[in-house]
């Protein structure tokens, strides 16, 4: 499976949980996240195995190349050997089997560039994909780990407060009465 729908999977999974009021964290069903981390361990050796078999096809094509900058350096000392009689002409056929040679090295080394840019390229995306995936278990872990329970607690009854008297302290606020904190807030 491929990992990016995987992160996408676990970031739908974060969206659909449920946000506790008045904080910045969200109750996320553990199995189905522990479900989705479990196949994204599976799914990271087949990004790996995809930039291997990347990587092999690159030393398929170099050394195809090498063969073929091989069979042409043969084919020019050949030729070569055939016109030995000729000064000039092998001096020319040594002239055009460097250049051969050297063109040769050079387009293996342009193909050896553009494969080593290619599984650079998607080795980077694929440790972004990685990075991204673990703030967000690692967040996660954080948010389950730091997620007090929430317990409901049966609200007291409420008895009337009786008016102050004149004597008394003209101050609204009563402070014989218990103060209840909303729920969800430390005190």
């Amino acid at each position: 499976m491929d990992i990016q729908h995987l992160v996408d999977r676990l970031e739908d999974l974060v969206d659909e949980g449920r946000h506790l009021f008045g904080t910045k964290y969200t109750m996320v069903d553990e199995e189905r996240a522990l479900e989705i981390i479990d196949q994204m361990r599976i799914s990271i050796p087949e990004e790996i195995e995809k930039a291997a078999r990347t990587i092999q096809q690159r030393d398929r094509v170099l050394a195809e190349a090498n063969e073929e900058a091989a069979r042409i350096v043969q084919q020019a000392r050949q030729h070569s050997e055939d016109l030995i009689d000729e000064q000039e002409m092998v001096k020319q056929a040594k002239v055009r089997a460097e250049f051969v040679v050297e063109q040769a090295k050079i387009e293996a080394q342009k193909i050896t560039q553009e494969a080593d840019e290619y599984v650079l390229v998607q080795l980077s995306q694929l440790e972004q994909r990685f990075a991204m995936t673990l703030d967000e278990i690692r967040n996660g872990i954080q948010l389950m780990q730091y997620q007090e329970p929430v317990a409901v607690e049966a609200e007291p009854e409420m008895q009337p407060v009786a008016a102050p008297s004149s004597e008394e302290n003209s101050d609204p606020i009563s402070f014989d009465r218990p103060v209840q904190a909303p729920m969800g807030s430390r005190i």
